[in-house]
């Protein structure tokens, strides 16, 4: 047996050198090697730290400026539009017409992506603008005029810049080239164009089919459908909106006339082209436009004469009855600036009474050459050179004659009809008295044939009874609609209650419009809208925004 001491060493365990608990890395050890990578791990780290607050300050940079340079680039009313695109465009597409189309196709692929200038906020919240047109309460009485959109192919586009009233065309029934290119001539000195165009159309059945299109789209997006009936209830007024311009506030125009191959001599030819435009673009239209004023479609200013004007007239009111819409679009005649002889004006103005038209469009592009503004100023030779073109003259220097035909214009409709049917003696015989009160039986389609005066003259009882004039500048509403005053004659028995013979006839106006203080003179002098075309071409997308607030600028300065 061994020893006590002996037992014990023989037991006592051997000693293991002590482990360290794995935690995945070696044990730390403060080597000069070791040292170094931390400290690179450590600056690594402090540089992606470094990257990712660039990042984000750049990003954050770079969504900012996107973001204002969208709201900015899409506003209509930036300088850019004027003062960088307009230009551009001019120095790209030398050719007047090339710059039109591709203006056309760039507005509405930047529709498309929802990229297009339009009218930032709701400057016409206010209602201070606000005027009556065939029973409706437009925004803003500042319109575009045709020619700006010919084929209906950006109306949605035209609006957003801010208009209360778009007109598109001429529209002619069968699509036809029109003149020979080059037809657009720029003269920019003057701010002006001459074109020859010679209604260059796609035909009516396309642009009508287009407008549909518009309408259905539109029926869709109200949760309507996309049939036939969903069409139906926006054309019939039940979703809300006026059926041509699918917005409440504004309307759309649609611009019609002959195509070039029609004679002007051949009064059912004639007809039948814009009846059947009326057929195509009718209901899809708040306003019908015939166009009889155009310098460049030969024989097309012939229709003017009274006769062949009134019988014109009367088919289209005919063919617009027609329409298959519960509510029919209102009807206007564009006239020419140069038929401004007394009895061209009185001529036009009795054939609109006679055939129960709505209004008139006055101006249209001219024949004639304004001297240049200032006077004694040179032209640029180019633009020397351009002013010789043959074509219509629009521009700037316009204006004064607009604002007279208006006033001439104004002043010849609101006469009244020139003619009544004649009165018999008070001893005529007791068959023949019910002649004696016939001007108690007028209604605003039968034709008269005596004037007003001439009836007041034979008919010592009898009185007349003449619309308001425009109302002022102040309110700047026409009250046109359908509370507007009527033309009314009181009867020889001097009944009390006189008979209607038809609502005061509405004119627009254009021609040589730029400002805002011009816009209001247009319609002091009676005018219910303003409609601009060369202003928007030199001005840009901003033209509207900036007419609009110039008359709101010289109202407050009038309050002063």
């Amino acid at each position: 047996m061994l020893p006590q001491a002996a037992r014990m060493r023989a037991t006592r365990l051997p000693r293991v050198a002590p482990r360290f608990r794995s935690t995945g890395h070696p044990p730390f050890v403060h080597t000069p090697a070791r040292q170094a990578s931390t400290a690179s791990e450590t600056a690594t780290n402090a540089r992606s730290a470094g990257t990712r607050s660039k990042n984000f300050i750049y990003g954050s940079a770079l969504t900012l400026a996107l973001s204002f340079g969208y709201l900015y680039l899409t506003d209509a009313r930036a300088g850019v539009h004027e003062w960088l695109v307009v230009p551009a465009m001019r120095q790209i597409y030398p050719d007047g017409e090339d710059a039109h189309h591709a203006g056309t196709a760039i507005l509405r692929a930047l529709y498309s992506f929802g990229l297009h200038p339009r009218e930032r906020g709701n400057p016409d919240a206010a209602g201070d603008l606000e005027v009556d047109v065939f029973g409706h309460r437009l925004s803003n009485p500042i319109g575009t005029s045709a020619g700006l959109d010919k084929g209906a192919e950006i109306p949605s586009q035209m609006f957003q810049l801010g208009a209360g009233l778009v007109e598109v065309g001429a529209v002619t029934t069968i699509p036809q080239e029109g003149n020979p290119k080059p037809r657009v001539f720029r003269l920019p000195s003057q701010n002006a164009l001459i074109n020859r165009y010679g209604f260059n159309s796609e035909g009516a059945e396309l642009v009508a089919m287009r407008l549909r299109q518009r309408v259905r789209e539109f029926a869709y997006h109200a949760g309507l459908g996309l049939d036939q009936e969903a069409e139906r209830i926006v054309l019939d007024g039940e979703a809300g909106v006026p059926p041509g311009s699918l917005q409440a506030g504004r309307l759309m125009a649609v611009q019609i006339a002959k195509n070039k191959t029609t004679s002007e001599h051949d009064m059912e030819a004639v007809q039948s082209d814009y009846t059947r435009c009326v057929e195509y673009l009718g209901k899809y239209a708040d306003i019908i436009v015939v166009n009889v004023s155009s310098p460049n479609t030969p024989g097309l200013r012939t229709l003017q004469n009274v006769e062949p004007l009134t019988r014109l007239l009367s088919s289209v009111v005919q063919a617009v009855n027609k329409v298959d819409r519960k509510t029919k679009p209102a009807i206007m005649v564009k006239v020419s600036p140069d038929e401004d002889s007394e009895e061209q004006v009185s001529g036009i103005c009795g054939a609109v009474w006679d055939s129960g038209v709505d209004g008139v469009i006055v101006g249209n592009t001219t024949k004639k050459r304004p001297v240049p503004l200032p006077k004694g100023y040179l032209l640029p030779e180019k633009d020397a050179s351009a002013l010789l073109e043959q074509g219509g003259y629009s521009g700037p220097q316009m204006f004064e004659r607009t604002l007279s035909l208006v006033k001439r214009y104004r002043k010849n409709l609101d006469d009244g009809p020139k003619q009544l049917p004649p009165l018999k003696s008070p001893d005529q015989s007791a068959g023949d008295a019910s002649d004696s009160s016939v001007l108690d039986k007028v209604n605003p389609t039968e034709k008269l044939s005596e004037t007003v005066e001439a009836a007041k003259a034979s008919l010592p009882d009898a009185t007349t009874e003449l619309p308001a004039a425009s109302s002022p500048l102040s309110t700047n509403v026409d009250d046109i609609g359908d509370s507007a005053p009527l033309l009314a004659v009181q009867s020889q028995a001097g009944n009390a209650a006189p008979a209607p013979v038809g609502p005061r006839k509405v004119i627009f106006a254009t021609g040589g419009i730029t400002n805002g203080r011009q816009a209001r003179e247009i319609l002091d002098a009676g005018a219910s809208v303003a409609q601009v075309y060369t202003a928007i071409v030199y001005g840009g997308a901003g033209t509207i925004s900036k007419i609009k607030k110039e008359m709101r600028d010289t109202a407050d300065t009038e309050k002063r």
